[in-house]
């Protein structure tokens, strides 16, 4: 899940982007309105964190262009403004949450996790893949009972696929979705990381391959083994 946050100030934005990676999510961060319009408009995002008082462009405004472009995405509106109305006005502008400051870490993932879930009613509390199960709730993998060691990349990487099962992903969608938006490692991280999923969820000889490449274009998660 990509996550983007919209903050002027560095140490909040940082620590908000430090604690989302730990849940798993991978995190671009925006300082001003300007960048944060530039970074949506080029990148796809699954819930934005978004400041209200910014340089530039403040949030009311940047919430507004976004919803002009027909978007839904899922906004949570960061404020020190307290007052009713400001709430109102916050909601009125496109937000879908607002969470006034000073506010707890757990309450703000329980809230971009509800946003998440309010914004993809149609997926199952337990994701599915012939006999592999993810439960996004605690992050535990099962595969045939037996439940499968994760790195928090893997976790990402993984949830990426299953909630998008018999969709061919291309690389670069994968990379937007699971690695930061200034992410500068190597060029075949995508490759590596399938390489290491494949390896865990092969727990028997007998186990059938769901992690397909699609030549010339990346990869599709299927079971009952076919191609």
């Amino acid at each position: 899940m990509q996550v983007l946050i919209v903050e002027d100030e560095p140490k909040i934005a940082q620590l908000i982007r430090r604690g989302l990676i730990e849940e798993h999510y991978a995190v671009d961060i925006a300082y001003d309105g300007h960048e944060a319009i530039e970074k949506f408009e080029t990148n796809e995002y699954d819930c934005i964190v978004l400041d209200w008082l910014l340089p530039g462009q403040d949030g009311l405004a940047v919430c507004q262009t976004i919803r002009r472009k027909n978007v839904t995405v899922p906004i949570l509106m960061l404020t020190a403004k307290g007052d009713i109305s400001d709430k109102v006005a916050a909601l009125d502008s496109g937000a879908d949450d607002y969470l006034t400051k000073p506010f707890s870490f757990n309450e703000l993932t329980a809230r971009i996790r509800a946003l998440l879930r309010r914004g993809n009613k149609a997926d199952p509390a337990i994701l599915t893949v012939d006999d592999l199960e993810l439960n996004p709730a605690t992050r535990r993998a099962v595969r045939a009972g037996h439940e499968i060691s994760l790195t928090a990349r893997e976790y990402a990487l993984l949830e990426y696929l299953m909630r998008n099962k018999n969709i061919a992903l291309s690389k670069t969608q994968i990379l937007d979705h699971v690695w930061d938006y200034s992410y500068d490692g190597f060029s075949n991280i995508v490759e590596t990381y399938i390489r290491y999923l494949r390896k865990k969820l092969q727990i028997s000889p007998e186990s059938r391959e769901l992690i397909h490449t699609v030549r010339g274009h990346g990869y599709i998660i299927k079971g009952n083994g076919h191609v």
